[in-house]
């Protein structure tokens, strides 16, 4: 840990001591947000020391790369997911992230450093934002609305072309396994890879527009024996293949429709269904065990599917910040408190005993 935190930790114990502190607890979180300095991860003897090490090149072959979002709303979510991805990682120091903002890109990038100076990343910002505006439209929750959102459907024209595989994360779940495993499961060399889930009710997903015209209802015929769900927050994505394959264009092809006809509800996972289903590659559901956030209409705890679990994710409107925060955690969220960095103000950190930094 840097000196700086040092000192303001000691500052902090030494206020929480004194009659000071009941002053502190009075004053408004905003004054002193921050995040913890995460312990510092290393690569271990078995690691491959390659030229990142001395040159931090996202184009270094035998980097694992990850893509995540990072905006203010969900930013706290985002570095306890970079956090779990470090801690478990056999080769921390061999991960690369790719993180598309919007926002404040000096605040975020500060963010990230301060939290992991030792980190390999690069931000992107999300230039299509105003494009996606005009394709979106309105869901069954205001967070699918945002451009970000779709952040994910541009990764092969954001990312450096010589990066031709990458994993992306949503922002709302936490990694309890080594991230080089998700890394290799791919191997099919197909566009996308994800744990999918083949009883899915598909109709749910698309509206009485969608079923009624038989064009658009023939569009899951002859792919595969019965085209399956997979959701879109965990996915290996062989960026080369959405290259040469056009798929950004034919997803953005399946919104203009929606535009127009309105055949779907739940944002940026029915163009990806359209793609895609019955082309996935399948990976083990202990890579996303989702759902943990709850339905999209009334907050609920969910448990986990049956089997191992490798990837914790809050799928839903329910996030495990927001309920630990407000008291009223859910029994699962208690596994993604020891990833959280979030400092908050002067009041949250002495409420907290400092524990966060512990």
């Amino acid at each position: 840990m840097s000196s700086s935190p040092s000192l303001l930790i000691l500052l902090i114990l030494a206020l929480c001591a004194s009659p000071l502190t009941e002053s502190i607890r009075s004053f408004p979180d905003s004054i002193y947000p921050g995040y913890a300095e995460a312990p510092e991860y290393r690569n271990g003897e078995d690691c491959l020391a390659t030229e990142a090490f001395r040159r931090p090149s996202a184009c270094d072959p035998s980097l694992v790369h990850i893509a995540m979002t990072l905006d203010e709303e969900y930013l706290r979510g985002s570095i306890a997911a970079v956090h779990s991805v470090l801690k478990h990682a056999s080769c921390p120091e061999s991960v690369y992230f790719h993180f598309v903002f919007s926002g404040d890109g000096d605040r975020l990038r500060s963010v990230v450093r301060s939290a992991f100076p030792s980190l390999r990343f690069e931000l992107y910002r999300f230039q299509q934002e105003r494009r996606v505006r005009s394709l979106i439209s309105a869901s069954v929750r205001a967070a699918l609305e945002q451009p970000l959102n779709y952040a994910r459907t541009y990764l092969a024209d954001l990312l450096p072309p010589c990066v031709r595989r990458v994993v992306y994360l949503d922002s709302d779940l936490v990694i309890v396994d080594d991230i080089a495993k998700l890394w290799e499961s791919a191997t099919a060399g197909k566009p996308v890879a994800a744990p999918e889930y083949c009883h899915a009710n598909f109709t749910k997903y698309f509206t009485a527009n969608f079923w009624g015209d038989q064009a658009t209802a023939d569009m899951f015929a002859g792919r595969s024996q019965k085209p399956c769900y997979f959701n879109t927050g965990v996915m290996v994505m062989e960026l080369g293949a959405w290259r040469t394959g056009r798929y950004r264009e034919r997803i953005e092809e399946w919104m203009e429709v929606q535009k127009e006809r309105r055949i779907y509800e739940l944002g940026s996972l029915p163009p990806f269904l359209l793609v895609f289903a019955g082309e996935v590659e399948a990976l083990d559901h202990r890579w996303n065990q989702h759902g943990l956030g709850g339905d999209n209409v009334v907050g609920s705890c969910r448990g986990l599917h049956p089997g191992p679990v490798s990837l914790l994710h809050w799928s839903g409107k329910g996030k495990p910040w927001t309920r630990l925060d407000a008291g009223a955690p859910c029994p699962l969220d208690t596994l993604w408190s020891p990833y959280d960095l979030y400092l908050g103000g002067w009041r949250a950190m002495a409420e907290r005993g400092i524990s966060a930094v512990e």
